[in-house]
């Protein structure tokens, strides 16, 4: 009696936290450059005396999706989009690195080159000043150059290269403010394969009408595991009167 319990009570708490990270990448199905969280199964036996035969449903995370967004163009200077596989490189106020597929750029207020989220985006000697009145161009490489506003098409000058990583998919985990990083925080070496397509940005990878059926689904099995504990109140309602009886 007690294992269908343990089996339908920690499947219904699991089907409710994997809805969450269905309606999560729901909610992000227009963010730029974002990959969708994906959920699996999987029972983990109890330990303990005479409990052998018991086990646990829990919700593993498998990871992320890191297949490619659709590339939709904005023909904004300071969006850039990465074509194939690689991450913009953004530091953090630790001083570590991060990495984000969200490219659309901006300029603060003291010229440092910067992610939306206010992270400076990290060049090859740290982070890229943008001189003022300039007119700014990213090469496919994520070179930064610059050419001087209001004057005559002229040599451009290079203010600096924007840092492209590529580290193995299996070595990413995502942090809560949905950057990914290194196992360990280890900075990732730059990576001269990974390429840019300027005046673009990446949408999310999330399916959205496979989203949807996943959580119609995830809804039916939460109410099949209601189903069965009830079912197994109901026959320890029974067994109790019939031991009553006896």
């Amino acid at each position: 009696m007690d294992r269908l319990i343990y089996t339908a009570m920690t499947g219904a708490k699991h089907v409710m936290e994997q809805q969450s990270t269905t309606a999560n990448n729901l909610a992000n199905a227009t963010t730029t450059g974002f990959r969708a969280q994906l959920d699996a199964f999987r029972a983990i036996p109890v330990v303990g005396p005479g409990l052998p035969t018991r086990a646990f449903v829990v919700d593993s995370t498998v990871g992320a999706d890191f297949s490619q967004g659709a590339l939709q163009e904005s023909g904004r200077v300071l969006d850039v989009a990465i074509q194939g596989k690689g991450w913009l490189a953004l530091e953090m106020p630790d001083g570590t690195e991060a990495y984000t597929r969200q490219g659309s750029l901006k300029v603060n207020e003291n010229g440092i080159l910067q992610s939306q989220s206010g992270h400076n985006v990290i060049g090859d000697a740290g982070p890229i000043t943008i001189p003022p009145d300039v007119n700014i161009t990213i090469a496919k490489d994520g070179t930064v150059s610059s050419v001087e506003a209001g004057s005559r098409p002229g040599q451009a000058v290079i203010i600096g290269r924007i840092k492209l990583v590529n580290p193995p998919e299996e070595t990413l985990v995502r942090g809560d403010d949905t950057l990914f990083r290194v196992k360990g925080n280890a900075p990732a070496e730059a990576d001269a394969n990974v390429a840019l397509v300027s005046g673009a940005l990446e949408g999310s990878n999330v399916n959205v009408v496979d989203a949807m059926v996943t959580m119609i689904s995830l809804s039916r099995q939460f109410e099949m595991h209601m189903s069965m504990l009830k079912n197994a109140e109901a026959n320890a309602t029974k067994a109790a009167q019939i031991l009553s009886v006896l």
